[in-house]
């Protein structure tokens, strides 16, 4: 049972007797559905329906957790001490630093009440606990590898704050996304995207023959960007690419590069999700 630990993570605490409005009223997340031991993605969003902070979020006693790259824990509790006004809600750090990842056999026993459940990685086959704190010391590689395989991205690596809407990362699937609870920030814009069927940025899984190049290289076809590489490991790697131009390649046997290297696309499997097989279809 591997169990890395992930030292570039912080946490915050949102607790009072206005928690759970507070924060329904105001992430992606539907909160008031979250199970007692599971660990759901969220976000932040600007006004235009994009992806300002990212998070992990679960319950913790009679309050939450959130669970954010160190970079972001900062900007992230003076944005929501914002909004907060007069609710009656305090937000505060919490002392414990960095995130324990452990996943195979054996890792729900790891919880013992202190870890939770990875949503993302559930949807994908895979138990992954979540326990704030050094618990374990496997290489990140590994995490990464994981990662990879099932098309789970994060945010720095595979894409940038204020750069990707929700649906680009797959919260709409992954379950940090609702469309049910009413209005938070940036809700219209993301609830027209799924209504009209306008995303066409998704998240794949890339391969090659040989060891891809460095995060950051563009991958093209004929000579026209589909999208850029994320993290990358050996011979595999994430990309959000335009499905819709990754699919019309596909459909037209026009190889695809990230920079010189031909690679291969892959949706993630659990997103159920398919490449537009046609011209026609890519430009509907």
């Amino acid at each position: 049972m591997p169990a890395v630990f992930l030292k570039d993570r912080s946490h915050l605490s949102i607790s009072g007797a206005e928690a759970q409005s507070f924060l329904q009223n105001l992430i992606t997340t539907d909160i008031i559905s979250l199970e007692a031991d599971e660990a759901r993605p969220g976000a932040l969003l600007t006004p235009q329906g994009k992806i300002l902070f990212d998070f992990m979020i679960w319950l913790e006693g009679d309050g939450y957790t959130i669970e954010t790259d160190t970079d972001q824990r900062d900007g992230l509790l003076k944005r929501l001490t914002m909004y907060k006004l007069r609710a009656a809600v305090t937000l505060a750090p919490r002392t414990e630093e960095g995130v324990t990842v452990s996943w195979g056999e054996g890792a729900e026993g790891v919880q013992d009440g202190q870890g939770v459940r990875d949503c993302r990685f559930v949807k994908a086959g895979v138990t992954l606990i979540r326990q704030p704190g050094k618990h374990g010391d496997g290489e990140e590689a590994l995490y990464d590898a994981l990662r990879i395989s099932h098309g789970i991205v994060t945010s720095g690596s595979d894409f940038a704050l204020q750069d990707a809407f929700p649906h680009d990362v797959l919260m709409d699937i992954n379950g940090g996304l609702s469309f049910r609870k009413g209005c938070y920030v940036g809700q219209e814009v993301v609830s027209r995207m799924q209504h009209r069927g306008t995303a066409r940025r998704r998240v794949v899984t890339v391969s090659a023959a040989t060891a891809l190049p460095e995060s950051g290289t563009e991958i093209t076809a004929a000579g026209k960007p589909v999208g850029t590489l994320g993290s990358v490991e050996g011979d595999h790697g994430l990309a959000i690419v335009r499905i819709d131009r990754a699919g019309a390649a596909m459909a037209s046997a026009t190889p695809l590069l990230a920079g010189e290297t031909p690679v291969s696309l892959v949706l993630p499997a659990w997103s159920g999700l398919t490449f537009p097989t046609s011209a026609d279809e890519a430009s509907a």
